[in-house]
């Protein structure tokens, strides 16, 4: 990409900590897992927690406008969902097969989750809804497999075309609920396809609430982080310095990241909507505050002990226990107010997770 910086790959410094991963545990009653998205998107909750004071406020997330200023800036991920779920069978015993599309490779492979793993040896051949053949090529990390993709490129053009066509959109495993419209674990600025999971901080935006914003003086600015299922894996280890993050494409474009740069100069906030956003900005920004354009891989991992130096304010949704994005945003408050935010949360009935309501931490 021209006047982009081009990097391999980003892993942050890791603090020192005494936490564990048991430390970031609460409770939840699977009653609050919301299964759909609220009726209309800005209409979910939204609770607000000030940093100034610890203090907590209760809105709806069309009142996000009263917390943002003319000169911010809110960092939104364009990312978009591909429909990456692939239901099969194999080519010579019909036994049905799953796939699951994690990132696409240089060469133009994939990396997936195929369900049962033992029909995937190296040369199986599945078939999908009559247009989409693949065949395991490789073997990647805990047991993925590097699959190659042959469908008709005359009448498809692309991949993301075929799976238009016979894909079924990736929802976690915590919604059992039927998804009756695509497009909502699709926010509305969503444009480069990539993604294994939405960004789902991003979904109670409205063009319309995007457009009060901008008439308010806050500018909207697009970066993208495909969001691989890497980062919902749970946290294994007990020591959470020690957990693997998987790697995720990002790009920050030259003009966007010069839009921070004055932003910031000028005293305006950085206001990320979600983790994903927030990770690139982590990995995008020196020790002097200054963002930069790049585009690679980041295995950047934020947990309580991390200085932020890009993020002064970030929406997010509500996250899994002992998930890297309770840890994320445990860094940016404290752990501590972070946990009593879940159980005042908790009380109130807030709904969770990805269809779930929001946060604000400013």
């Amino acid at each position: 990409m021209k006047g982009t910086e081009y990097v391999m790959e980003i892993i942050n410094e890791r603090p020192k900590t005494s936490l564990s991963t048991a430390d970031f545990a609460y409770e939840l009653p699977e009653e609050l897992i919301a299964q759909s998205p609220a009726e209309k998107r800005d209409e979910s909750r939204l609770f607000v927690l000030d940093r100034k004071d610890n203090s907590f406020t209760h809105r709806r997330f069309y009142n996000i406008v009263d917390y943002l200023n003319p000169g911010d800036v809110l960092v939104v991920n364009s990312s978009k969902v591909i429909p990456a779920r692939l239901l099969g069978t194999t080519e010579k015993t019909g036994a049905s097969m799953e796939l699951l599309l994690l990132k696409m490779q240089e060469d133009g492979t994939w990396e997936t989750l195929v369900r049962p793993g033992k029909r995937a040896k190296l040369g199986a051949r599945f078939v999908f809804g009559g247009v989409l053949s693949a065949e395991v090529v490789g073997m990647g990390e805990e047991g993925n497999r590097i699959v190659r993709f042959e469908y008709d490129t005359e009448k498809y053009g692309n991949i993301y075309a075929v799976l238009d066509a016979v894909g079924n959109m990736p929802l976690p495993p915590y919604i059992t609920k039927r998804l009756e419209e695509k497009d909502r674990y699709q926010t509305v600025y969503a444009k480069t396809e990539g993604s294994a999971a939405a960004p789902t901080a991003g979904l109670h935006f409205t063009p319309e609430l995007l457009d009060t914003l901008r008439k308010k003086g806050v500018e909207v600015a697009e970066v993208t982080l495909h969001v691989g299922l890497g980062t919902f894996r749970p946290v294994k280890v007990e020591k959470i310095e020690e957990h693997h993050m998987h790697a995720e494409y990002f790009v920050i474009t030259e003009e966007v990241a010069a839009r921070i740069n004055r932003c910031r100069k000028n005293g305006g906030r950085i206001v990320a909507v979600g983790t994903t956003s927030t990770r690139v900005l982590e990995s995008v920004t020196d020790e002097n505050g200054i963002v930069h354009p790049m585009e690679g891989q980041t295995k950047i991992f934020i947990y309580p002990g991390y200085r932020f130096k890009a993020v002064d304010a970030l929406i997010t949704n509500f996250h899994l226990p002992e998930s890297t994005l309770l840890m994320l945003i445990s860094a940016l408050s404290d752990r501590e107010t972070i946990l009593r935010a879940y159980e005042e949360a908790v009380s109130l009935r807030y709904r969770f997770f990805s269809f779930g309501d929001c946060m604000l931490i400013q």
